[in-house]
């Protein structure tokens, strides 16, 4: 009887696996996949218009989960799914007017930038203190995608969906890096603390350097960002303005706004006219400028009497100086413009645009993309030029930095602005374009970074919303709402002194670049040394 039960044993042991067993096996390998994606998707979730910031954090620590003890091949795939588990939604809003193709094609570009970086994530996730080393990575990997392609694109920068979280005054240290860099690392934190949590009870031991490491990982992000408190002020320095915010909306939302450009500069017109008589009448008070948001004039004021008109009326009525956002052509070339005008002298200051958004004001490879599509070629039918100097308007004695809407995801379009003197900032921006979608919130939520980065008032005028007035502070003191015309007007603090941000400007990204370098360069050469080790046994 022994025997024969051996004997049935034995052949059970050497019989195939059920179906149902493979099947779940091979289910069970898609567990890291999914779970990539859904923290991307989390991920996604922290971003403005919903407050959640802390979502970020538990994305981190799953990300970190799913990478860990991962070949380079499943890493770099995993680190994909996360991508676009991130940026399919984040991104959406750029396929509003132009259909899903340019969409699609812009985050599967943008998610391979996620997938090295997941790559690095796991080469590092060894090392001791390893959290330092792959939060450091993921800030390496933001630094690129802001380069290149077709001189970057930042947006979905970890610092972009913190404008409502405990970390925020880490971005007047060392700006969007070192609070991007603090959020990963408490996230990655986070899941090397549970990791040693659950070892401890597997195993009965606790290696202390290990969880001395993981616990400062978390602890020092939010002791970081409670002691930089005291760098936020939105007390003046200089005095005060007051400023006026015009929104003067669109007659129809999308790419057709531009067939009525008149439409358009009559409506931001006829609001200013509204805020003049609101002034007259003792119902708000008069402002020392306007701020028109960008395209408020897309028929060029220099080559177009009536528009001319139709401008200086608006700043005669106001008494104030305004600043338009028009599209001229000088020389041939076509500019993204803000024209200071005066209601005396006329147009007295110009700022021309530096960083033109790709595919929207310039179409990089024009003839291959015309080959597949002809539609996206007559949509962008001359690029625009870009501008070469900082936009900083004296106003009364008032300095006023320019950064115009797609500027305002770039560091240094906005720094060189407080570096060349404003005490406060402007965001110029239109989003009709975009409609409804969650672009205008990711936008006003840089806004509020760059505020508390450089610790200035940033006034936000948008053509269709939402449009609002940001203290130093990064709170929103006032906005409009969506597609309506509306007018701002408020008092603000000038301030003249500089973060630690402004002024070490982009040392603090070099250093985490050269921090990710260090640790990929110290995981490549422990795993050539284990291999040497290995193929000597």
């Amino acid at each position: 009887m022994t025997v024969t039960a051996t004997s049935v044993d034995q052949s059970d042991q050497l019989r195939p696996p059920s179906a149902a067993t493979a099947r779940g096996r091979r289910l069970l390998r898609l567990v890291p996949a999914a779970a990539s994606a859904l923290c991307g998707l989390l991920l996604y979730v922290s971003f403005p218009p919903r407050p959640l910031w802390w979502l970020a954090l538990p994305a981190f620590a799953g990300f970190a989960w799913v990478l860990r003890d991962r070949t380079w091949k499943a890493a770099l795939g995993l680190g994909y799914l996360f991508g676009l588990g991130f940026l399919l939604p984040l991104l959406v809003w750029t396929g509003v007017e132009v259909g899903p193709g340019p969409w699609l094609a812009l985050v599967a570009i943008e998610a391979v930038f996620v997938a090295l970086v997941g790559l690095g994530v796991a080469a590092v996730s060894k090392l001791p203190a390893w959290p330092v080393w792959a939060a450091a990575v993921w800030i390496a990997g933001e630094a690129v995608r802001a380069r290149v392609p077709f001189r970057g694109f930042p947006w979905g920068k970890i610092a972009f969906g913190q404008a409502d979280g405990v970390f925020l005054p880490l971005a007047a240290v060392g700006g969007t890096p070192v609070l991007g860099f603090a959020v990963v690392l408490c996230g990655f934190g986070l899941y090397e603390a549970g990791r040693l949590i659950a070892e401890r009870r597997r195993t009965q031991t606790l290696r202390r350097a290990a969880a001395a490491a993981a616990l400062l990982s978390i602890a020092i992000p939010v002791a970081g960002a409670v002691a930089a408190r005291p760098l936020v002020s939105d007390r003046a320095q200089d005095g005060t303005a007051t400023v006026a915010v015009i929104q003067g909306n669109v007659p129809r939302s999308g790419l057709e706004f531009n067939a009525q450009r008149r439409a358009v500069l009559d409506y931001h017109a006829r609001e200013t006219l509204k805020l003049a008589a609101d002034v007259k009448a003792g119902k708000a008070p008069k402002p020392d400028y306007v701020l028109w948001p960008e395209n408020s004039s897309d028929i060029d004021p220099f080559a177009n009497t009536d528009a001319a008109a139709v401008i200086d009326g608006a700043a005669k009525a106001i008494g104030a100086p305004i600043s338009v956002g028009g599209v001229v052509e000088k020389d041939g070339k076509l500019l993204n413009e803000q024209i200071l005008w005066d209601p005396v002298k006329g147009p007295t200051q110009t700022y021309d645009k530096r960083q033109v958004q790709p595919f929207g004001e310039f179409l990089p490879l024009r003839s291959l993309i015309g080959m597949i599509n002809k539609n996206w070629t007559s949509m962008v039918r001359q690029d625009f030029s870009r501008g070469s100097k900082p936009g900083v308007f004296d106003i009364d004695g008032a300095k006023v930095g320019f950064a115009t809407c797609y500027e305002a995801a770039f560091d240094w379009a906005v720094r060189d602005t407080v570096t060349h003197g404003a005490e406060m900032i402007s965001v110029p921006s239109n989003n009709a374009t975009f409609d409804r979608s969650e672009m205008t919130y990711q936008q006003l939520a840089m806004s509020r970074i760059r505020a508390v980065e450089h610790s200035r008032t940033v006034t936000v005028p948008v053509t269709s919303g939402v449009s609002a007035v940001i203290m130093p502070d990064g709170k929103i003191t006032q906005k409009t709402g969506m597609f309506v015309p509306a007018y701002l007007v408020q008092k603000v603090p000038l301030r003249t002194s500089e973060t630690p941000a402004t002024r070490m400007g982009i040392l603090p990204e070099i250093a985490l670049v050269l921090v990710a370098a260090g640790g990929l360069g110290w995981a490549i050469g422990s795993g050539l040394r284990g291999r040497r080790r290995t193929d000597g046994a």
